[in-house]
């Protein structure tokens, strides 16, 4: 398997769009997450219309961006108005793929065997209507138990983002307990990624999600996670509204911050429709001052 190819020639692998993205748009990734009062703010009403007219909106603004080209959709603000909010969904993912933007799936999903492959076959197949580029999920049932994911994501083209250590003041019980040989779970989880990804020279297809808020950095164990690791794409949310700064991004990553997704959502979708671009246009600005 070559670094752009996936296995199946299906065409180039998601670490090299994701590099591709990188360089042509920057590191600077805007979640379309519609929460309710968010909604409200926006004028729009509080369903599946309202998620859908806030999406495509998000989606056309960031289309517009010269310096933005990864979008995240929140799936859970969609799937709260059911089948409905799912056909809205389905609506915005397309749109996004036709404006050329990388989406990833932000719908941690995760799970055992055939229940894997169904995820799989749901968001990371050509064709499918939640077709995504990349998708968010789970390892609490162990990093091995994702390989059909893995290798379907591989054979498709597509990539994964796998929860590592996240910023939530609940994870840390969990996410910093020890193994035998004395590593935490964070670590754990971010070598069993990172061993998909060894046949690269530059990023793999198989990425961590690695929260990066101040608490995060207090608990120590981001340095660890990553701690030697490299062609392994970060997606970091909790920039802006949940106190992240871009200015940390160097520090809270180290050797993997060139390969950050620098995920933003509501402290640039509180600027409302009308200043959705300007919001866009300066938080791209900043990230691409942190990593040149």
């Amino acid at each position: 398997m070559s670094d752009g190819h996936p296995g199946t020639g299906a065409g180039p692998s998601f670490g090299s769009r994701l590099d591709a993205a990188f360089g042509a748009s920057g590191h600077l990734c805007v979640g379309i997450d519609p929460h309710p009062y968010l909604l409200e703010q926006w004028g729009l009403t509080a369903d599946a219309a309202g998620v859908r007219s806030f999406g495509l909106a998000v989606v056309e603004a960031v289309a517009a961006a010269p310096r933005a080209g990864i979008v995240k959709p929140q799936v859970a603000f969609f799937e709260a108005y059911g089948s409905a909010g799912f056909a809205a969904l389905e609506d915005v993912l397309a749109a996004a793929r036709a404006s050329g933007l990388l989406v990833i799936g932000d719908a941690k999903r995760g799970d055992i065997g055939s229940t894997n492959d169904g995820y799989g076959a749901a968001w990371l197949t050509a064709g499918s209507p939640l077709e995504v580029d990349a998708l968010t999920v789970t390892a609490f049932t162990g990093v091995g138990a994702l390989a059909p994911l893995f290798d379907l994501a591989e054979r498709n083209g597509k990539g994964l983002f796998v929860l590592s250590a996240t910023s939530n003041p609940e994870s840390r019980e969990l996410q910093t307990a020890r193994t035998p040989s004395g590593e935490s779970v964070s670590r754990l989880v971010a070598e069993g990624v990172a061993a998909r990804n060894t046949d690269r020279t530059r990023l793999g297809d198989f990425g961590l999600v690695l929260g990066a808020t101040k608490r995060l950095d207090e608990y120590g164990f981001t340095a660890e996670a990553v701690r030697g690791l490299s062609t392994t794409p970060v997606l970091a949310p909790g920039f802006g509204f949940q106190g992240a700064e871009f200015s940390a991004i160097p520090h809270v990553f180290g050797p993997l911050a060139p390969d950050v997704i620098v995920s933003v959502s509501r402290s640039i979708l509180g600027h409302g429709p009308q200043g959705l671009a300007a919001a866009i246009e300066n938080d791209a600005r900043l990230v691409g001052e942190v990593i040149a």
